[in-house]
Parts: structure tokens; C-alpha cells; sequence
């Protein structure tokens, strides 16, 4: 889709939505609305029945932190719409404590996404029929996608031959962490090397 039906769709957005949409940019062929987190489901509603619009299939919601913001939390919702052949973005923001509205009165598929956001960066949805861990244990300890999660984790799963049963250890690391400075030998290298005496002959002729 070229760029000026981009951009005249999200005036349209913002026109009808003029109390949620806080703006509409076009970038790389892509409609980016950003909007109240209080309103995100009538901005939905309005996204999927509008008949400019027709965003009838939810493609994703993920998460995305930026831990020196004090609203931490960007929850960015992509739609697509098969009978204008158009996709666009939302984003909201929210804080670790403020739970976002669920739309899976809207979306039932939202419901796995919701879970996912909530288990990887902690994001609460309120009216959520089943907020619970997705992808991580039932005992596990933390949101692994926040900046801040160590990478090494919390704890470490191994089956135990003699207990016969899985269990879960703190982590430990078999040796301190290494300075690594990634330098090409050649680049690194105080020395010639062998064989770069001849780049050093060709490049005298």
C-alpha cells in the first residue's frame, strides 16, 4: 500500500477516534497509532467493525521494556485487514503496577498473547479470563524478556537420576565471567603473521 492511503487512513482513525488516538505516523510502509491504554479496547472495537478499516484478524501483542521510563511498558498490538489488504500497529504504554485492559472479548486469540506478555515481562491485563504463566514453570521466579532478568536466571532444572525426578538448584557457573575483546588476529595481533609478509611484498610493487 503506498504511503498517502497510510497516512489518510490514520487521519481517518484519528478523526473518529479523536479522544484515544494520540497520533498516527506512517514509516518503512507501516501505520503506527499510538493511543490511551485506558481506551485500547473501543480503539479495537473500532479497528475491527469500522467499515473503512476491517482489521477483523489479530496477528500479535507483545511487550517491549524500556526500564528508564517510568511508564516501563509499551504493549503494541498488529491487526491486519485481508479486505483492504492493510496492516497496522498500536502501542500503549503502561507502568509494572497498572494492569491493561484484555481484549479477548474481542479477540479470543488474545488470550495465549495476553498470557505470553504477562509471563515474559510481568504486563497484568485486567478482565483476563485465565492470567496465568504460559511459557515458563509453575515455580518459575521472574519475567525473562525485562531488561533487568539476569541472564543466567534465577535457578537451574536437571532430572536427578538418584531422587528420580526433576529439581530445581540455584545457578551456579562453573567459572567467572571472561573479558572477551572480540578483535580479529589480525586486527588484535601485535606481531606479523605469517603469510602477511606477502600482502606486505605485493603491495611495495
Amino acid at each position: 500500500m503506498n504511503e498517502s492511503a497510510l497516512i489518510e487512513l490514520g487521519e481517518h482513525i484519528a478523526g473518529e477516534m479523536e479522544q484515544v488516538v494520540l497520533g498516527a505516523s506512517v514509516a518503512f510502509g507501516e501505520l503506527t497509532l499510538t493511543a490511551h491504554v485506558e481506551h485500547i479496547e473501543p480503539l479495537i472495537k473500532f479497528l475491527r467493525d469500522d467499515p473503512t478499516c476491517r482489521f477483523s484478524q489479530l496477528i500479535d501483542i507483545c511487550g517491549v521494556d524500556y526500564p528508564g521510563r517510568s511508564q516501563r511498558f509499551e504493549i503494541v498490538y498488529h491487526l491486519l485487514s485481508l479486505h483492504q489488504n492493510q496492516r497496522v500497529r498500536v502501542k500503549v504504554t503502561t507502568d509494572e503496577n497498572a494492569a491493561v485492559p484484555s481484549i479477548v472479548n474481542l479477540f479470543p486469540v488474545a488470550n495465549w498473547y495476553e498470557r505470553e506478555a504477562f509471563d515474559m515481562y510481568g504486563i497484568r491485563f485486567s478482565d483476563h479470563p485465565d492470567l496465568r504463566r504460559i511459557l515458563t514453570d509453575y515455580g518459575f521466579s521472574g519475567h525473562p524478556l525485562r531488561k533487568d532478568f539476569p541472564v543466567t536466571g534465577f535457578v537451574e532444572v536437571r532430572y536427578d537420576d538418584e531422587v528420580k525426578r526433576v529439581v530445581y538448584e540455584p545457578v551456579k557457573l562453573t567459572q567467572e565471567y571472561r573479558s572477551f575483546d572480540f578483535l580479529s588476529p589480525w586486527e588484535g595481533a601485535g606481531e606479523l603473521l605469517p603469510g602477511d609478509e606477502k600482502a606486505t611484498e605485493e603491495g611495495a610493487e
